[in-house]
């Protein structure tokens, strides 16, 4: 039995300078870390990240979410054994008690429940993506990268009200990926700079480019189609967009390019985009309640339809966007649901149901790198997490190169084994 010993938790900062809960598991065997990563653009219907109010860190601090762990949680789980990942998860939403993680934090029970998969994964002697998937019963596969490199909406301080737009390459390895998203990334940044000039390559909060002057997702989205193209990867390089539509639809309308539009003149500015550039996948096309206007923009295009505000990572939002056919895609944030467990069930309800999973990161991350296990665990096939810039961004890609070079080694041994056989 790898039993738990101690619980002990820290505030840390973000990536935006934010704090945040980071946790120590300890077993008789070791020292495991988590840490919990903050969105800004973020649907009403995810479980509540816990901050303190009052002065301290203008008002978002996380003392009362460490307290809740290491006062309520810690000795609770203490003396259980790590492995028992759901058992542990569903102990930590009984004691919580509310729909949503209100009373103990989301944030404070998620630090727990990622650090415990850690320690189970030492303890069971497997890499973390290999644990994953034995607790979700999936196939370990790599990820095809998609890289936010323009920013927009709540992630810059430009006029772009699109939030993401991003790059995904299709080569043979993820390392290749990584170094064709770098390229065009570096070239984009050498056409921004030419064309408007040293301040239109200022960065995101994910790392993207945020320059003022572009005023629409055309602009944007010419000038990405020129980066690709001058880097040679014409043809190999798909366009994802994250609309994040919530952030400016207002009294039923959606302000786009300075004009109001209604839900069926926005699936015709969507369709427009698609026929005209190599669009795969849209994300949050219309605000978190309007199911229907998904489906309706699913029913005329074959890309790829994400729901993130829309869906949550609950299992009920989940449900009823399946119902309505809303998706044929699940944006997974662990945060948004706030237990791991929780989140291998909403995995699991979308395959069901044959929809893809794209593992996602936040805008406000940190350095640790458990969402790229998570997606190769999963075998989703596809993850994002942000531009291939800034180091709470590259770690995870980094960790994924590293994650490749096992595969291929396992390979080697298994292939040599099979010869020597």
């Amino acid at each position: 039995m790898a039993k738990i010993t101690k619980v002990t938790a820290r505030t840390i900062l973000d990536s935006r300078g934010n704090p945040t809960v980071e946790v120590d598991m300890i077993t008789q065997n070791g020292c495991y870390t988590a840490a919990v990563p903050s969105g800004a653009s973020t649907g009403k219907h995810e479980a509540w990240e816990l901050r303190d109010g009052g002065k301290r860190f203008l008002g978002k601090g996380v003392q009362k979410a460490i307290r809740n762990i290491e006062k309520i949680i810690a000795p609770k789980v203490i003396g259980m054994d790590c492995r028992e990942q759901e058992k542990i998860d569903r102990l930590m939403i009984k004691l919580d008690g509310t729909k949503n993680k209100s009373k103990l934090g989301a944030n404070a029970i998620l630090a727990v429940s990622l650090a415990c998969a850690r320690a189970g994964a030492a303890e069971s002697r497997k890499w973390l993506f290999e644990y994953i998937s034995s607790l979700a019963n999936t196939k370990s596969k790599m990820p095809r990268p998609f890289f936010n490199v323009i920013n927009g909406g709540k992630h810059a301080g430009n006029n772009l009200v699109f939030q993401e737009f991003m790059i995904s390459p299709r080569m043979k390895s993820f390392a290749e990926n990584r170094r064709v998203g770098s390229e065009i990334y570096h070239l984009l940044k050498k056409d921004l700079h030419q064309k408007y000039g040293k301040g239109s390559t200022n960065v995101g909060d994910e790392g993207g480019f945020a320059p003022e002057q572009l005023k629409n997702a055309p602009e944007a989205l010419h000038i990405l189609m020129k980066a690709i193209n001058d880097a040679g990867y014409k043809g190999k390089v798909d366009i994802a967009i994250d609309c994040a539509a919530s952030e400016f639809y207002k009294d039923g309308k959606y302000t786009v390019d300075v004009k109001k539009l209604t839900a069926p003149e926005l699936t015709t500015y969507y369709l427009h985009l698609i026929k005209r550039y190599p669009i795969i996948s849209l994300e949050d096309p219309f605000e978190q309640e309007d199911f229907e206007s998904f489906s309706e923009l699913r029913k005329k295009t074959k890309i790829q339809i994400v729901g993130d505000d829309l869906t949550v990572t609950n299992n009920n939002r989940i449900k009823t966007a399946i119902e309505k056919k809303s998706c044929t895609c699940l944006l997974l944030k662990v945060n948004q649901i706030g237990t791991l467990t929780e989140a291998l069930e909403a995995v699991r309800l979308a395959y069901a149901h044959n929809w893809k999973v794209m593992v996602s990161h936040r805008s406000g991350e940190t350095e640790d790198t458990f969402i790229a296990d998570l997606a190769v665990g999963l075998g989703c096939g596809m993850i994002k997490s942000g531009a291939p810039c800034r180091g709470e961004r590259t770690a995870k890609y980094n960790r994924l190169v590293r994650i490749e070079q096992n595969f291929e080694l396992k390979t080697k041994i298994l292939n040599t084994l099979q010869y020597l056989t």
